[in-house]
Parts: structure tokens; sequence; C-alpha cells
């Protein structure tokens, strides 16, 4: 299974997890089963780019997306691919993958989405 957490900068397993899912500088994808890891840029339009993040990660072969917090239309679009949100995530990546494996976490819902786009990070 692959995972996809939402990171400032290109640490790796280590990269700090991101607190808004758009506002991402890069995006961390961790398949569990080959541990392999890649960092994506968010080249969106979020960042000065094209498109939506979720379009951008559409065909990366993302199960789980695992985030500090989204807007509801991410929330969405994620559902639409049948990819889980987990939202609360905090610390580096590897915190953030033990957080979820250990159902610290919660699943994202319209009730729990962002509504406002003032995080910094």
């Amino acid at each position: 299974m692959k995972v996809c957490i939402p990171t400032m900068g290109n640490s790796g397993m280590d990269g700090a997890v991101s607190q808004h899912f758009g506002r991402a500088q890069t995006f961390t994808l961790v398949d569990l089963d080959t541990r392999e890891v890649q960092v994506l840029q968010n080249v969106s339009e979020h960042m000065g780019g094209i498109g939506l993040p979720t379009d951008a990660l559409k065909d990366k072969g993302i199960g789980v997306m695992i985030v500090g917090g989204l807007g509801p239309k991410a929330v969405q679009n994620f559902a639409e691919q049948c990819v889980e949100v987990f939202v609360g995530a905090t610390g580096t990546v590897k915190d953030a993958i033990e957080d979820w494996r250990g159902g610290l976490l919660v699943k994202a819902s319209s009730d729990n989405a962002c509504k406002e786009h003032k995080h910094t990070s």
C-alpha cells in the first residue's frame, strides 16, 4: 500500500508534515510494502503552477493520504478517487505513519475539513 503525506521539503521519512495539504511544498509518497520513498514537488495552482494538488497525485497509486488538515474540496476529490484520508498528523513523515497505524488519526470528513485557507505551512 502507498501512503502520501504533504511535507515541507525533501527530507523523506524525516520530512516535516505540512499542516495544510494544498500549501505543502512537497508530497512524500511511501510504499509500505517495498519501503520505497518518493518526494514530489507541489506544482499545483496553490504553489504558482496549474491544476489542483489532488489531480497531480491522481495516478500515483495512493491508497491513503495522511495530512495535518485539508479543505472540503480535497476531501471530496480524494473520496471520488477512493483514497482514504486521515487528518491530525504532526511531526515527521515517520511520526505521521506511526500515528496512523496506531489509530491516532481521524478519518477526514466535511465536518473536520478546514473551512478557511489561513494556514502558513
